[in-house]
Formats: structure tokens, C-alpha cells, sequence
């Protein structure tokens, strides 16, 4: 049986899979905390809802993609915090992974939703 963070996790990552195959940028920045901070694939610090949406506006419009993700790991730190750590594996235009990362979120409970108030990807390659 489930954890409550790993359902909490679960239902971020379901509603973000979802959003993410239209890139919808106002669907998937709501799913951000209004403080959010959010590593994605460029070294640019984006800053709450507004920095989110511009992130995922300005990515390519590739045409089918999807993302998969697996090694889900969540831990309840309170009762208004979740950490979650997994794999993202990302198809972008065709069946194979194009790319997958470590990725990291911190999920905060606000205004009485669970939101992402913390992203961060990362290579899976190590750097030292």
C-alpha cells in the first residue's frame, strides 16, 4: 500500500505527465507554487508561476511529447511538505528517449492543494 507521499507525489506526476504532452504552460506552471524555484534543462533559476510559464513557453513544440517517470521516490517531511526524487525519462519526437534526467521536487502544500514549490534536473552522467 502506498505511502501518503507516494500518492501525493503520484498525483503531481500524473497531472504533470498529462500537461506536459500538450506543453500547455499555463496548465503546468498551475501546478507550481507561487515562490516556486525551477532548475529545468537550461542553467537559468525561473522564479515562481510566471518564470515556470516562460520556461515551458519557450521550449521546442515538438510533435508527440511525453515523458515517463520511474525509481519514484517520496518522502513526508510534514505535514505540508513532500521531497520526491526519480528518474524523467523525456520523448520528444519519436519512440526512443531523447532524454532523461534526475529530477527533484520539493511538493508544498498551499492555498489547500499540493503544489511543486521546488524543481531541479540534473545529468545522470556524474560530473566528477
Amino acid at each position: 500500500m502506498p505511502s501518503e507521499a507516494e500518492e501525493i507525489a503520484s498525483g503531481i506526476i500524473g497531472k504533470w505527465s498529462a500537461r506536459f504532452k500538450t506543453l500547455d504552460a499555463d496548465a503546468l506552471a498551475a501546478l507550481y507554487s507561487k515562490s516556486a524555484f525551477f532548475f529545468g534543462s537550461n542553467p537559468t533559476l525561473y522564479r515562481g508561476r510566471d518564470g515556470v510559464k516562460a520556461y515551458f513557453s519557450a521550449l521546442p513544440r515538438w510533435s508527440a511529447p511525453r515523458v515517463q517517470f520511474s525509481e519514484v521516490r517520496a518522502e513526508q517531511v510534514n505535514a505540508d511538505l513532500v521531497n520526491m526524487a526519480a528518474i524523467a525519462s523525456f520523448f520528444l519526437d519519436g519512440e526512443a528517449s531523447t532524454l532523461a534526467v534526475k529530477i527533484t521536487w520539493v511538493i508544498v502544500r498551499e492555498d489547500g492543494d499540493w503544489r511543486i514549490g521546488c524543481h531541479h534536473v540534473s545529468s545522470q552522467t556524474p560530473l566528477i
